[in-house]
């Protein structure tokens, strides 16, 4: 470990307008746990926004000027300012791996990148499974080539570790397993902010199911449409509660033609006391994704005491264990099996203690010990 003045520590994150709390959540639960650590570490946020030039361009729709403006950020004004910052520091972190590119700008000796899944690169890595553009190819190498010449990666689980062995893309002396936290808003008792009685007031006391996350394919929406339909022919009373998706077109339809447009509450963007609030009240915490790469909602629902119905992906049964109940991803008359029973008592949940005991295996303070550590051994003395 080093000796003398503290560790200069620089945090790359997501810019803001990004727009993912996952992120967001790591990011800033990392720099607040450093940041009591100040006779080791000195740490700093490096997080320019996403300027608007090609959003101001007329005629252009509103996603697309965004996401070129994205792009520019990605490959173009987020390096330069990394290049500004490399003498600053004595190592940094890249919090989110789909900005591994930054390592290009960053001596890479003394940087690491924390890798959360591999969809970033799978157009590169199984192009079969994920085809893509010529130009979304180059874009995705330069990002896993930064990737390849981080000093340090590193993962949350050990199926993403697998993963990244499987495909050759890291050493396995450069990976470091620091699995991410729960923050202290995610308990039993409800806590100071909770503001989700309001939130949850248009279902009038109803029972409710909760999903948390966005609408992008792998978490499958879809299936969560359709096993909620079918529940509510059963269990007409039920409502569905999904936090943080912006439904697709496609996914609208959906909704419209199960009919239960009505029986669907979208909440804005929510705080955390408030969230965990709708996972203390909720019948059961749904996550149907068909890939993760860790799955937070699982140890929060957990963390809260609510009942957790995963997938059953290698990386969901390692972070839930026996704490969670598991159907096979996709399959929606299992799912509907298990929680029809679930719901009409035939089955009951893991215990409660095991669920709160389980949350309690992962905290930000071991998260950013294993981060600060990794780089008190690389940097020299």
């Amino acid at each position: 470990m080093r000796s003398g003045a503290p560790l200069k520590l620089a945090l790359l994150m997501d810019p803001r307008e990004e727009g993912w709390p996952s992120m967001d959540l790591v990011g800033e639960a990392l720099e607040e746990e450093l940041s009591a650590l100040r006779s080791e570490v000195e740490v700093a946020a490096v997080r320019p926004p996403i300027p608007r030039l090609i959003q101001r361009l007329p005629r252009l729709p509103g996603r697309t000027a965004f996401n070129a403006d994205r792009l520019l950020t990605r490959f173009g004004a987020y390096p330069a300012r990394a290049l500004l910052e490399r003498g600053r520091y004595d190592a940094f972190h890249v919090v989110d791996h789909s900005y591994a590119q930054l390592v290009h700008a960053l001596p890479a000796r003394r940087t690491g990148v924390y890798c959360h899944d591999l969809d970033t690169f799978r157009s590169v890595l199984e192009p079969h499974r994920e085809p893509r553009p010529a130009w979304f190819r180059l874009m995705a190498r330069a990002t896993l080539l930064g990737l390849e010449r981080a000093a340090v990666v590193f993962h949350g689980t050990q199926a993403v570790r697998a993963e990244l062995l499987t495909h050759g893309v890291v050493d396995p002396s450069r990976l470091v397993w620091a699995p991410p936290g729960v923050s202290p808003e995610y308990r039993p008792d409800p806590a100071p902010g909770d503001t989700s009685s309001t939130v949850l007031a248009p279902l009038g006391g109803r029972p409710y199911l909760l999903h948390v996350g966005s609408s992008i394919p792998r978490k499958r929406l879809d299936v969560l449409f359709a096993v909620f339909a079918a529940l509510r022919a059963r269990h007409p009373e039920l409502r569905l509660v999904q936090q943080g998706g912006a439904l697709t077109p496609a996914q609208r339809e959906q909704v419209a033609r199960l009919g239960m447009s009505d029986a669907l509450l979208q909440p804005p963007k929510l705080d955390r006391a408030t969230l965990a609030g709708l996972y203390r009240g909720a019948r059961a915490v749904l996550v149907t994704s068909e890939a993760e790469g860790f799955g937070l909602p699982v140890i929060e629902a957990l963390a809260c005491g609510a009942p957790v119905v995963a997938s059953a992906l290698p990386v969901l049964r390692e972070v839930g264990d026996t704490a969670c109940l598991y159907c096979p991803a996709g399959d929606v008359e299992a799912w509907v099996a298990t929680l029809d029973a679930l719901l009409s008592e035939r089955q009951l949940p893991p215990a409660r203690e095991v669920r709160l005991e389980r949350a309690r295996r992962f905290t930000w303070q071991a998260h950013a010990r294993t981060v600060l550590e990794a780089y008190q051994r690389l940097v020299p003395r």
